[in-house]
């Protein structure tokens, strides 16, 4: 294309050229970049201080970004240069580190669009979205701030998710007692029950310790589904039981036992002996005073399921009032 016609085209020339640049930029995996100071300053603030503030980043020909990988500076370039990126662009594997990197360099309307992306995204595709992956990526790179807009989007997105459909190498352990943090006795839209927190946790943290210990604790920890329908369970002690209940410590204060039934309690809980005996003793307790039924309930906000012919709906309860999460989606793709 001859220049001259598509200042957007003519800069996209500029991004990562050696030829035009003055800067090397060096990131978090070691790959460098290539930037004009110039640029780089008129369009950033941070850059402006760090490029021009007579240190020795003003005269050096390297600056050094420890913590921002660039898979998303690559697209912070693209942005700073021509004011824009496609939607397409942004992908499962590089969304978190362009939004961390957009947050860093104080780009507030490409985080705003990534914002966008991510809701689009979800709104779409409910039964496959790839939430519980940046969920995980968010903990683990970013600030865990009441006021990050991209991880209460997250943790709203997964709470809605029933646990025992995402498979164990999705969530992170990390991601996972922070969702439990943030929804522990909240008045939140949950789709787990109490019971399915625990295994999912359980098994997850046994997953940290060995393939035995996952191994074992999914074959002792049945679904809900089969607790219900009474299938029998092998009761045995496992040698890692003590290191599964010490990676399981940090999620066991989030997790609400009163919400277990005690049968469950005392017949496939109890007899792992990987949760404190004290949490356990007073479940029971409250129990005894209370003499009431066995319930087995969620936390935060009921909601519930509705079948429609091959369409599912999500609905929760606010205020005595049905609010739809999701909208109808074909039942083949969610089992």
């Amino acid at each position: 294309m001859t220049r001259g016609y598509s200042l957007e085209q003519d800069l996209k020339l500029l991004i990562n050229n050696p030829k035009y640049s003055d800067i090397e930029i060096l990131c978090e995996d070691e790959k460098k970049l290539h930037g004009s100071r110039a640029i780089l300053a008129a369009r950033s603030e941070v850059f402006e201080a760090l490029l021009y503030n007579g240190m020795k980043e003003s005269y050096e020909n390297q600056i050094s970004f420890p913590k921002i990988n660039s898979s998303g500076m690559e697209i912070i370039l693209e942005y700073i240069y021509t004011g824009s990126i496609k939607e397409e662009i942004l992908t499962k594997y590089n969304i978190i580190e362009t939004y961390h990197a957009a947050n860093y360099f104080q780009l507030s309307n490409l985080q705003d669009f990534i914002i966008k992306t991510v809701k689009n995204a979800l709104e779409k595709d409910y039964l496959e979205n790839y939430s519980p992956e940046l969920l995980s990526k968010v903990v683990d790179i970013m600030s865990l701030s009441e006021d990050n807009v991209i991880l209460n989007l997250l943790v709203e997105a997964v709470a809605i998710i029933p646990l025992s459909t995402i498979e164990f190498d999705r969530l992170s352990i990390a991601a996972l007692q922070y969702l439990l943090t943030c929804t522990h006795e909240k008045e939140k839209p949950f789709a787990t029950p109490e019971y399915e927190v625990f295994r999912y946790s359980a098994i997850l943290a046994a997953k940290q310790v060995s393939n035995d210990a996952y191994k074992i604790l999914n074959e002792q920890l049945p679904i809900l589904e089969q607790v219900e329908n009474s299938i029998q369970v092998k009761n045995e002690l496992f040698t890692d039981h003590q290191k599964v209940a010490k990676e399981l410590e940090p999620l066991t204060k989030f997790i609400d036992f009163n919400k277990i039934k005690g049968q469950i309690l005392t017949d496939i809980i109890e007899p792992l002996e990987i949760v404190p005996s004290k949490i356990i003793l007073d479940v029971y307790r409250k129990i005894a005073k209370s003499n009431s039924l066995d319930s087995c309930g969620f936390r935060g906000i009921p909601r519930t399921i509705l079948y429609n012919n091959l369409f599912l709906s999500i609905y929760y309860y606010k205020e005595d009032k049905r609010v739809l999460a999701y909208p109808k989606k074909n039942l083949k793709a969610f089992y």
